[in-house]
């Protein structure tokens, strides 16, 4: 019982390695800037997309199941991708800071290149309003996660003192709704029933 985990990312990785799961990992070849370009639609639906696409990728050139997933920051109806530099990171948590945002997921299976899973999740993430020498303090601890992930923050550690309230899935913060996923592998015989 295996499946094949369409994405690079170490947080989804560790997410299924925790939960006790054998699977292989594919990262897909999907152009995310030109789905990304121009898109006026749901930011969630965008997240489900992405992942259906990285899915479909790596089905269409492998037998079995396979998983993908992304994750997108929506802040006053504006899509945010990765910073590209610390120096973005900081200032992009000083425009979230005291704010909310939310972190829009999508996650898909694919067998044989066609979609047989979806799912959408939405975090809602409140920043407290922090002091200059917090941030200050926390971009130079902060190091390669500033860049690593969409709010510039790896929830699961130093990135959680940025926050005052969340609600949502703690692994969908992370990247991956573990516990629908673990549903659907189940269903689909890629997990222990």
């Amino acid at each position: 019982m295996s499946f094949i985990l369409a994405s690079g990312s170490a947080s989804r990785r560790a997410i299924l390695e925790n939960a006790g799961l054998d699977f292989e990992i594919d990262p897909a070849d999907v152009d995310e800037d030109a789905l990304k370009t121009g898109y006026s639609g749901d930011i969630g639906a965008l997240a489900v997309r992405l992942g259906e696409e990285k899915a479909l990728a790596v089905s269409r050139r492998r037998e079995g199941l396979v998983l993908g997933a992304d994750q997108v920051l929506e802040f006053e109806g504006r899509l945010f991708d990765k910073a590209r530099s610390a120096e973005e990171a900081e200032a992009r948590l000083r425009e979230l800071r005291g704010r909310t945002h939310w972190l829009k997921g999508g996650v898909a299976a694919a067998v044989g290149g066609e979609i047989v899973w979806r799912h959408e999740s939405a975090c809602r993430m409140v920043m407290r309003d922090f002091s200059d020498a917090f941030l200050a303090d926390y971009v130079a601890r902060a190091g390669d996660m500033l860049t690593s992930s969409v709010g510039g923050y790896a929830y699961e550690g130093l990135g959680a003192q940025l926050f005052s309230e969340v609600e949502g899935d703690y692994f969908a913060v992370l990247g991956l709704p573990l516990l629908p996923v673990l549903g659907m592998l189940r269903d689909h015989g890629a997990a222990p029933a």
